[in-house]
């Protein structure tokens, strides 16, 4: 495994032997899981759970064409693309949290008995785990901003 270069962003399929640009495949997929599973529950009108939708959406169509970024190399290895990757998974770590914590919340209200229950709690569990590898990202890109 990789820390990344001096001062250098991978690019192509070297983002997949680099930290924390190995992170960008299970963040996609913890964030579509968490997409996923509240888009299959009720979505009344007093329920946060729009933002969590629109956080993991959003969170996901950025870190794809983030992702694909890195592998076209149209970063040209500058220090405002290392500046830009961490300032958007410091974002993406904010909307991730304050998502995840909405969403925690309104399961609180729900009973075990109710099918969206077992699908907010996962989706829970997901986006928790969706919040780490997204603060994961952020310090390990952060780290990597400052050798440049």
């Amino acid at each position: 495994m990789d820390t990344g270069h001096v001062g250098r962003l991978p690019s192509g399929l070297s983002i997949c032997c680099s930290i924390p640009d190995m992170l960008y495949l299970p963040e996609l997929v913890f964030g579509g899981l968490v997409w996923i599973l509240v888009a299959c529950t009720y979505i009344a009108p007093y329920n946060p759970q729009a933002y969590v939708m629109t956080v993991s959406l959003f969170c996901f169509v950025i870190t794809f064409v983030w992702m694909m970024v890195f592998v076209c190399g149209t970063h040209n290895n500058r220090a405002s693309w290392a500046a830009a990757d961490v300032a958007y998974h410091a974002l993406a770590s904010i909307l991730y949290l304050s998502a995840a914590v909405l969403l925690a919340f309104t399961t609180l209200y729900l009973t075990a008995s109710d099918y969206d229950y077992k699908l907010d709690i996962a989706a829970v569990v997901f986006s928790y785990v969706a919040f780490v590898l997204y603060v994961i990202h952020t310090i390990f890109s952060a780290i990597r901003w400052k050798s440049f």
